[in-house]
């Protein structure tokens, strides 16, 4: 284990605010030191390894390579790094991907900048810090029914209408066209025997599928 007083952070988050902040924050109000902090992925691509961070903080919406397409990359750069994903997205899949793929924490940007420190402290003993709304999804996760006669995407679907998207804010999130959404939600409702959103849901809920 890295010797905690000499822990070495590199932050790699688009938003110059939030990177500048996060640089002064550990800098002066914990024991670690940000040895470099870049807008992007690519841009951090050909001089992390020189960095050799102990832990990476890492934004998961970035310009070019996404943060979810830099996990692996960065695993297999430096395979003991530990890596704490900050992002404003919570969905589900995002957030299993990126556990899946070697994320040791997770976080959203309302987060307070002060648990981040306590998370870097907690990931570099072995730990799984996340924010209490992520936590609150992986456990919602690991509870549904795995037998659901739905898809993936079909359960992302109905999970976003369940909050109350419609149908073109889902469109927009997934990154698929509002005729897509509808053939999916066709679908939700002849796999659940429904004719109504509210029916979907709630027979969705009842069997633990959402």
């Amino acid at each position: 284990m890295p010797n905690q007083e000499a822990a070495r952070i590199v932050i790699i988050e688009d938003d110059k605010t939030i990177r500048e902040g996060y640089h002064y924050l550990i800098d002066n109000t914990s024991p670690y030191t940000v040895v470099n902090a870049y807008p992007s992925f690519d841009v951090a691509k050909p001089k992390i390894a020189k960095d050799n961070p102990d832990v990476i903080i890492l934004d998961i919406q970035l310009p070019g390579t996404s943060g979810i397409e830099a996990l692996p990359q960065l695993k297999k750069m430096l395979p003991n790094v530990y890596i704490i994903m900050l992002t404003v997205y919570e969905t589900e899949k995002i957030i299993l991907d990126a556990l899946a793929n070697g994320a040791s924490g997770y976080f959203t940007k309302n987060t307070p900048s002060s648990k981040i420190i306590d998370a870097i402290k907690e990931v570099m003993h072995g730990g799984g810090p996340m924010s209490p709304d992520v936590s609150k999804k992986v456990i919602m996760s690991l509870q549904k029914n795995q037998h659901s006669p739905l898809t993936k995407r079909e359960t992302q679907i109905l999970e976003l209408i369940a909050e109350g998207k419609d149908r073109g804010q889902i469109a927009t999130q997934l990154f698929i066209d509002v005729e897509t959404v509808k053939t999916h939600v066709k679908n939700i409702y002849i796999k659940l025997d429904v004719n109504s959103k509210a029916d979907a849901i709630n027979v969705a809920r009842t069997n633990k599928l959402i």
